[in-house]
């Protein structure tokens, strides 16, 4: 009878020790509401309906730049961005598995701007593409292909490792937002209401060597693969932001890959497509040419749109009642979002309202 008191007390304790360090290691985990919220993008995926035609995979080329409201509002198109700040082209490929686990849209949409990159670049980008999942084997993957040297798979595992020592820069979102953040995106996508002209855009570097790397080349193959095995259209993209540069060199490669295996391949830099779309440098950009604002983001989307329902089998799903239900909402916050900023921006001359 000692015996099982002590074992039974023991186990409590374990127990009460578990439980301390869960709700320890969930307060000092980031929360991303009012500062870096794109750390929050990946995560917001599994708050919506996951009835998506269309799914864009990629960094902020995608969820910058592309408006779902409007393809919805235009096209009755549900689509959603799983994108991420620097998202490097495997973890597009984690992340684009993960998400077959819950849906198959129609049309899977890759920018390639990320293969540029043939290695693990930066631990605080692979958080803000790999935290957000949820357990499976794509993030363990994710986390395998993502980690660089300095890192370690357990920190993933047990994210305390890592914030152990941000007890000291705990703000009032930490307690605000313990037990999970309010929707600050719009199926994936970050809105900005600011412009700012490109008005100085750097020249390009020349590089010594232009040839994307063989890990880049092996994970647009398995993207591909993983596509033609569900029966989804990969369609490549080059989004219209004017740097990073987008070399000749680099956009050869694309187009002959895109022509060997059939698939099709837009680039949004062309002079014809930045004049189908509308897109205007002066006005469509907030931050002088990296991103578009929402303005931009609606013309875009406007011309993706018609594009992307022209070639493939995307009905208007407008008149579906839990479609609509959802989507009512997006559009709802979607709007009233540009309305705050536009206030802000009267008001204090930026989007956040800060004096």
């Amino acid at each position: 009878m000692a015996k099982n008191k002590v074992l039974i007390a023991g186990l409590a304790m374990t127990l009460t020790a578990g439980a301390v360090l869960a709700a320890y290691q969930r307060l000092v985990q980031p929360k991303y509401m009012s500062d870096v919220v794109e750390g929050n993008l990946i995560a917001d995926y599994y708050s919506s309906g996951m009835d998506h035609d269309v799914l864009f995979v990629g960094d902020c080329e995608c969820y910058e730049n592309f408006s779902p409201v409007t393809l919805w509002r235009n096209y009755g198109i549900s689509s959603a961005i799983r994108g991420s700040a620097q998202q490097l082209i495997w973890q597009s490929y984690y992340l684009l598995e993960d998400t077959l686990r819950y849906e198959k849209p129609k049309v899977v949409v890759f920018n390639v701007l990320s293969m540029k990159y043939g290695e693990p670049q930066n631990e605080a980008y692979n958080r803000m593409s790999i935290e957000g999942m949820r357990w499976s084997s794509s993030k363990i993957g994710n986390i395998r292909a993502s980690m660089t040297d300095e890192e370690s798979a357990l920190s993933y595992v047990f994210p305390v490792l890592r914030y152990h020592s941000r007890w000291s820069e705990l703000t009032s979102d930490d307690l605000k937002y313990y037990f999970g953040a309010e929707p600050n995106f719009f199926s994936g996508y970050y809105l900005r209401a600011d412009v700012k002209p490109a008005q100085k855009v750097p020249n390009p570097t020349p590089l010594t060597d232009y040839a994307f790397s063989d890990t880049c080349w092996d994970y647009l193959g398995r993207m591909m693969q993983l596509c033609a095995e569900n029966n989804i259209q990969l369609v490549l993209i080059k989004a219209p932001s004017l740097y990073p540069f987008w070399y000749d060199e680099w956009d050869r490669q694309i187009t002959d890959y895109a022509e060997k295996y059939h698939l099709p391949y837009v680039n949004f830099l062309n002079d014809d497509k930045l004049e189908a779309t509308g897109i205007d440098f002066e006005t469509d950009t907030y931050d002088g040419g990296l991103h578009l604002n929402v303005y931009g983001a609606e013309k875009l989307a406007d011309w993706f749109g018609g594009y992307l329902k022209d070639r493939y089998d995307l009905q208007d799903r407008s008149q579906e009642p839990v479609l609509q239900a959802e989507w009512n909402d997006i559009c709802a916050r979607y709007d009233a979002e540009i309305e705050r900023q536009l206030k802000n921006l009267e008001q204090y001359g930026n989007v956040k309202g800060e004096a």
